[in-house]
């Protein structure tokens, strides 16, 4: 392989994943839709996602109040601890925590099934059969992924907020009523919509990463493992840029 050769690997790839993501988006409006394996990919990434999302979100939540607490106690403004708590689950730990799970669990399963497909040779036989595998096998992954994503943003926002308030209430004895008088003070419908965009945002761009490293793997089992272990990599830097470009997006769109 030559040095040009090289060095056009990593531009070809990306090229490819747009033009599959491409291609699902498009096929997603397509007949037929293969509700069958939605469902069941739907039901599979809710079951290997719901406990350790509801894990995460705990210590998420419970850092951040208390170091919010501490500093409105040094302040004089502890009753804005239920500001702060809302705020932080609501715009941040709500859509990053439903994405690491997304991403730490249902994806890497999703590229390790297809890989494993494609190893064994399962989707030519099937582009044989006349049967388009992203439309078959990608599209339905990548909207259980988003639907999932966008459900579990509401089950982190709601765990993180109420264990925000257990925390402060009876560890850090903040007044329970201020607590709850301060959560709408910076938080409202716009900010809720926003991190359940996010979310589905974030689900939606781990799914596709998860789908093409599964559908353009090579090398044998070993590169099923070596894809598994790139779209958690892939899926955690692509997070990182959508969150701050969604965030800012958000910003000017609520002020």
């Amino acid at each position: 392989m030559t040095i040009t050769q090289a060095a056009a690997r990593p531009v070809r790839a990306i090229g490819e994943f747009f033009l599959m993501s491409a291609d699902t988006l498009r096929l997603i409006f397509k007949p037929p839709f293969a509700w069958r394996e939605f469902l069941a990919q739907t039901w599979f990434v809710a079951r290997v996602s719901i406990l350790p999302t509801v894990m995460l979100a705990i210590p998420f939540t419970v850092l951040t109040v208390f170091t919010l607490n501490i500093l409105f106690v040094e302040i004089g403004a502890a009753d804005f601890s239920g500001t702060g708590a809302a705020l932080g689950a609501v715009t941040q730990i709500g859509p990053i925590v439903t994405v690491l799970v997304i991403a730490g669990a249902g994806a890497t399963a999703m590229c390790a099934d297809l890989g494993s497909r494609t190893i064994r040779e399962e989707l030519d036989a099937m582009r044989v059969l006349g049967i388009d595998p992203v439309q078959a096998l990608v599209v339905p992954r990548v909207l259980a992924a988003t639907l999932v994503s966008f459900l579990l943003a509401s089950v982190v926002t709601i765990v993180g907020i109420v264990g925000g308030f257990f925390f402060s209430v009876y560890v850090q004895h903040v007044t329970p009523g201020a607590f709850v008088a301060g959560m709408t003070l910076l938080i409202g419908l716009p900010e809720v919509i926003v991190c359940l965009v996010k979310a589905s945002i974030f689900g939606l761009a781990a799914a596709l990463i998860a789908c093409y490293k599964g559908i353009s793997v090579g090398g044998g089992p070993a590169g099923v493992g070596n894809a598994v272990n790139e779209t958690v990599v892939y899926s955690f830097m692509a997070l990182f840029v959508i969150n701050v470009v969604a965030t800012a997006v958000a910003v000017k769109v609520t002020l």
